[in-house]
């Protein structure tokens, strides 16, 4: 059977706010939950803190920025986005082709 897995590059707005986790810690969940969606992790670039330019709340000025470059299946990034919904410290999730 021929793969047909995708290049694709998913960025991630962390929120730890309150919470023991560091970072580090959720990214690797995050690329856990990746490899359950049949992905394989190609790169993990963490941007660090950055200040949101539009603040919605203001207790939750900034955040932790991740860029993450996987290969998968075309499913992958709907059966992703979906696994993260419900996740509490992923704020925002964006997922394009690379």
């Amino acid at each position: 059977m021929k793969s047909n897995n995708r290049n694709y590059r998913a960025s991630f707005i962390l929120d730890n706010r309150g919470k023991e986790e560091t970072a580090d810690q959720i990214v690797e969940g995050v690329k856990k939950i990746i490899v359950d969606v049949k992905g394989e992790v190609t790169g993990v670039e963490n941007i660090g803190r950055k200040d949101f330019v539009r603040v919605i709340d203001k207790k939750f000025t900034g955040a932790h920025y991740v860029h993450i470059n996987f290969s998968g299946p075309p499913e992958a990034p709907a059966q992703l986005r979906e696994k993260l919904r419900l996740n509490g410290s992923v704020y925002r999730t964006f997922i394009q082709s690379a």
